[in-house]
């Protein structure tokens, strides 16, 4: 018997950033076929947390912040995530080249896991 998967909640945030990703894409750069296929790449890396949760990097190994944010590297975006025990909330997904730590601890107004 398999380990039981774990549960993936995508705050209002994150869902927001993958439509303005897929619009930005899409509308901007008009390519409507590159901006689905980013998308499904991004969801498919976050669908990789329901077997493995601890897989992404640790934020603090590469920042000098205490938290407990992990992220995974999908192509040119980060999806940011924090786990405890079998729920995992994505936070965020952003463009890897944007002021990440800003946003995260600046915007993200969400609840803290006790």
């Amino acid at each position: 018997m398999g380990l039981p998967m774990n549960n993936l909640h995508l705050s209002y945030e994150a869902q927001n950033d993958l439509f303005d990703i897929k619009d930005y894409i899409a509308e901007d750069l008009e390519n409507p076929q590159a901006a689905i296929a980013t998308v499904s790449k991004i969801t498919k890396t976050i669908r990789m947390l329901r077997d493995r949760a601890l897989i992404g990097t640790p934020l603090s190994s590469i920042a000098d912040v205490d938290s407990d944010y992990r992220f995974l590297v999908s192509g040119n975006y980060m999806v940011f995530y924090r786990a405890n025990g079998n729920d995992i909330y994505i936070d965020r997904v952003l463009y890897g080249r944007r002021d990440y730590l800003r946003i995260l601890f600046t915007d993200i107004q969400s609840d803290t896991i006790e």
